[in-house]
């Protein structure tokens, strides 16, 4: 990291007279309104809609950085701070509409649902409790250690570089472009013959652009290799004819990630442990330490204040445990610091395998009601989500020089409207989609969605199914995954570390293309292949596809234009190919809705 430069005291007039003055109420509540209420909502619509799909999500920082910058553009430099507060708010939004996946497992197993307020009210309350963890962290994990964040170090750069007008009318050209061509792919996917007999999924096309040919094809490497072994799994007795191959790769699938997590989390300590050694504090003037500044005590009674609340919602509304839900808080303390250091080294947070750690460890404590598995599951998933959306975006901050303590205060606007949009989308997708409801670890492989995977529900109904349904292989499954997740990570490590492998990748064209299939193909990382493990073929497919179109045309830009003057000269997530993935995703989530809306007020008026 850089050092921040300092906030500046004195603000110019705005460019456009109906701009309120920065710094006044008018000013705040424009942005917390439009951050909030109208770019939150449609990241959030966004979030659901792929982790109802396919099992995850990306989060709405890069699209609510540039679409706020289109209003705060007005005050020119000054107002990248304000879009930074935009976005704040927007991605919390998105965040916690994404969890609305728990919802999705309890109609899954048939367990009770609570009334939507009180559902509303635990959520909120985890939110809150996982803000002010992250920030109790941030100090540590941006100031001390100064990890990378590298989607916060992206977003810094797009809310610097959209002060200039020319920038920001061409990101929101390819936005614009992506999400047209993703509404015409959704509706077209439900009304016409030929494109839903292709199982044509534009927001899985646009996952795939986001994250590239490697992760894309190694998706569908897995895939294939599961749809091959499945008469294998039928002889030893894992699966039964009929049954898809993601019934019983999932759990592989998840043992490869806590395999891979067991060498990667352990480097990170010890990284995290050198930098702590190492790292003296910055020397920063003391002007420029006002915008960092923040109570400390006031942010300790939030923790506490919030964590008791957890547990009071938990046990007296829902009726669960007290004894569990003071487990999960106290995890959280745990994964939120190794989540993050995972997300300021390698950008990925991974929150399903906190729940689906948290778990197994409460089952070694007594834990075998998979309610209050998954209520307690739950307080992990959402406090880290958040954790790390509060970490990710004070890393931005902390580039910009924007007040950490106004900061704070969007992101909690941004939580209490992600609460209730948690429940509301999900209520709102799994009645205009009946399927979202059916159980498809327990449905035949003719029988499941290929639209709607839902694989982070998959995963979670699994490991609460093994609380109360024992099935000794499905055990022999996750070691088995983890055994080679872990020879796997170890592989690559030494293989990607070697000067003589270096020099061969870097020799031409054939250590390129070498390097490109075994790192796809022959010995894939363990988290990109452990996607294919929960999705169907067609849908690893169409991931695939996006891909190579996004690997590919990168490629050719980085032919085709000098040094420095690309699309991926700023940042990644400012690419062409990423910008239009991004709207191709947001664009079918709206289709989905829209759909899902006409045919619920058809319901109605019929």
């Amino acid at each position: 990291m850089s050092t921040p430069t300092a906030t500046l005291t004195l603000h110019a007039a705005p460019r456009w007279a109906w701009l309120p003055p920065i710094g006044s109420v008018r000013y705040y509540l424009m942005l917390g309104l439009l951050g909030a209420l109208v770019l939150g909502p449609l990241g959030g619509v966004t979030a659901s809609y792929m982790n109802f799909s396919l099992g995850f999500f990306v989060g709405g920082q890069v699209l609510a950085g540039i679409l706020g910058s289109t209003v705060t553009l007005g005050y020119g430099p000054e107002g990248k701070h304000g879009a930074n507060y935009m976005q704040t708010a927007a991605a919390s939004v998105a965040g916690m509409a994404g969890m609305g996946v728990l919802i999705q497992a309890m109609v899954w197993m048939g367990l009770p649902q609570p009334p939507a307020w009180q559902l509303m009210l635990f959520m909120g309350a985890i939110g809150m409790f996982g803000a002010g963890v992250g920030m109790l962290y941030t100090p540590i994990l941006v100031d001390r250690l100064q990890l990378t964040f590298p989607s916060g170090l992206a977003v810094a750069n797009i809310l610097r570089a959209l002060t200039d007008p020319v920038l920001l009318r061409q990101s929101i050209a390819r936005l614009g472009t992506g999400m047209g061509l993703g509404v015409f792919g959704g509706l077209g996917a439900a009304k016409l013959g030929f494109l839903g007999a292709i199982e044509l999924s534009t927001s899985t096309l646009g996952a795939g652009m986001l994250v590239g040919a490697r992760i894309g094809i190694a998706a569908l490497v897995a895939g294939l290799t599961g749809h091959l072994l499945i008469p294998c799994f039928i002889s030893i007795g894992w699966l039964q004819a009929g049954d898809p191959f993601r019934k019983i790769t999932f759990l592989i699938g998840l043992g490869l990630i806590m395999g891979a997590a067991i060498l990667d989390i352990g480097q990170i300590l010890i990284e995290a442990v050198r930098r702590w050694r190492v790292v003296a504090p910055v020397a920063v003037p003391q002007v420029e330490e006002t915008w960092k500044r923040t109570s400390t005590g006031r942010l300790v009674a939030w923790v506490v204040f919030w964590g008791a609340m957890v547990v009071w919602v938990g046990a007296s509304l829902l009726h669960q445990p007290v004894f569990f839900m003071a487990i999960a808080i106290a995890l959280v303390f745990v994964f939120a610091m190794v989540n993050g250091i995972s997300l300021g080294i390698s950008d990925s947070n991974p929150i399903s395998s906190a729940f689906v750690t948290a778990v197994v460890l409460m089952a070694a404590l007594g834990l075998k009601d998979p309610t209050v598995g998954l209520m307690a599951g739950g307080i992990l998933l959402v406090a880290c989500s958040v954790a790390g959306d509060m970490q990710q975006d004070r890393s931005t901050g902390w580039r910009l020089g924007t007040p950490r303590t106004i900061q704070f205060r969007f992101q909690v606007m941004g939580l209490v409207v992600g609460a209730i949009l948690t429940v509301g989308f999900a209520k709102l997708f799994m009645s205009a989609y009946p399927v979202l409801a059916l159980d498809q670890t327990v449905q035949s492989a003719a029988a499941q969605s290929s639209q709607w995977q839902s694989t982070m529900t998959y995963k979670f109904v699994g490991v609460l199914r093994s609380l109360t349904d024992d099935k000794p292989y499905q055990r022999h499954a996750i070691v088995l995954g983890i055994a080679i997740g872990l020879a796997v990570q170890i592989a690559r490590k030494v293989l990607f570390a070697s000067p003589a492998y270096r020099r061969f990748t870097a020799s031409g064209r054939l250590g390129g293309a070498s390097d490109f299939v075994i790192d796809a193909v022959l010995l894939p990382s363990p988290y990109a292949y452990s996607f294919g493990t929960f999705l169907s073929i067609a849908t690893s497919t169409w991931f695939a596809i996006g891909g190579v179109i996004s690997s590919i045309a990168n490629w050719l830009g980085r032919r085709g234009t000098p040094a420095g003057q690309g699309d991926d000269a700023l940042a990644d997530d400012m690419s062409t190919t990423s910008l239009i993935g991004g709207g191709l995703i947001a664009g079918d989530a709206l289709a989905a809705l829209g759909l899902g809306v006409a045919g619920l007020l058809a319901t109605v008026a019929g």
